[in-house]
């Protein structure tokens, strides 16, 4: 147990450094490339803290040999947009509250552009409610629907960087691992970026494990752990960006990431899914997909209206409450 502990805390602090280089280097990266802040969010950071999900739904629909296995990977698929949708905003907006003085606000307000997170919230809930529903049905052909959902994430890349709306331009610490430059390379700022993704996935891998032997180790059944515990786990990267980048007053691109990384798992895993696995839904999953939907309706509504703020932010983490308890309840 206690070796367990140490290595929970360790992973969990890896992360969160190899997150700080992170940011800042997909910063300078997005800045090199000529991309917008919410573009380099939404593209580039969402795409690198996506990565390491992405790659455990691979493994598990590609490479399991027992349905249990595939299962995993369906549950990740899952299991991902529902924390992204509720926790991860929710810890923007818990610590858009903690920062508020710090960050000179005056109101609870997101600086944010509001029609362009609302658009992002609209595009996911129809490619989402597409995937839940080919959850419940079985046909012959439903494999080759994988490409559609490669498609949908390619037409959204596609539309993110021809975005020509203008964001605010963000003052840049220096590239860490070259403090001295003013204007660093792109080389270099790929260099770090790349350095950190890599540190980044193995730590949250490592993380992972731990986490679930946790969870097993204060009485919860391995099921249920990997269904409660596991997707929080795997979406640890996003939620360090967030609190990062919220610290350093930058919320459009906290926002932004997790917004681009709900896009990706709801397309590539959900593609995976479909080309391995029979894709069908059991109760459980079911539950997740409904949850997901209700608070990506919540979201787009405010966003929507531009009547978003910290504490709405904030209190969507409540739906993930009830997730849980619907799962302890079911699996106790």
């Amino acid at each position: 147990m206690l070796l367990t502990l140490l290595w929970f805390l360790l992973s969990a602090v890896a992360i969160y450094i190899a997150c700080e280089y992170f940011v800042n280097g997909v910063e300078w990266l997005g800045r090199r490339m000529n991309l917008t802040a919410t573009a380099t969010g939404t593209v580039l950071a969402a795409f690198g803290t996506a990565l390491p999900e992405s790659v455990v739904t691979f493994m598990a629909v590609v490479f399991g040999s027992t349905p249990e296995h595939k299962d995993i990977g369906v549950g990740a698929a899952l299991g991902g947009p529902l924390v992204l949708a509720t926790i991860a905003y929710a810890v923007v907006g818990l610590a858009l509250l903690n920062n508020r003085r710090k960050l000179g606000r005056a109101d609870h307000g997101v600086q944010v552009d509001h029609r362009r997170l609302s658009r992002d919230q609209a595009w996911f809930l129809a490619i989402f409610v597409v995937k839940a529903g080919l959850g419940l049905v079985a046909f012959a052909y439903k494999p080759w629907l994988g490409v559609f959902f490669l498609a949908a994430y390619a037409a959204y890349v596609w539309r993110e960087l021809k975005d020509e709306s203008t964001d605010i331009e963000d003052a840049l610490e220096p590239l860490k691992i070259r403090p001295r430059d003013s204007e660093p390379t792109l080389g270099w700022a790929g260099l770090q970026t790349l350095v950190a993704l890599c540190v980044v996935a193995y730590a949250s891998h490592i993380f992972v494990i731990q986490v679930e032997a946790l969870g097993v180790a204060f009485g919860m059944s391995p099921h249920l752990a990997a269904l409660l515990l596991s997707p929080i786990a795997t979406e640890m990267p996003e939620t360090m960006n967030a609190l990062i980048w919220v610290r350093q007053g930058k919320e459009r691109l906290a926002l932004a990431n997790i917004s681009g990384s709900m896009m990706i798992q709801a397309t590539i895993p959900s593609a995976l899914g479909l080309f391995f696995t029979p894709w069908l839904f059991d109760s459980s999953l079911m539950a997740a997909a409904l949850i997901t939907m209700v608070a990506v309706v919540f979201l787009w509504a405010l966003f929507r209206r531009g009547t978003m703020d910290s504490r709405m932010l904030a209190a969507v983490g409540a739906l993930y409450a009830v997730f849980a308890a619907f799962l302890v309840w079911n699996l106790g």
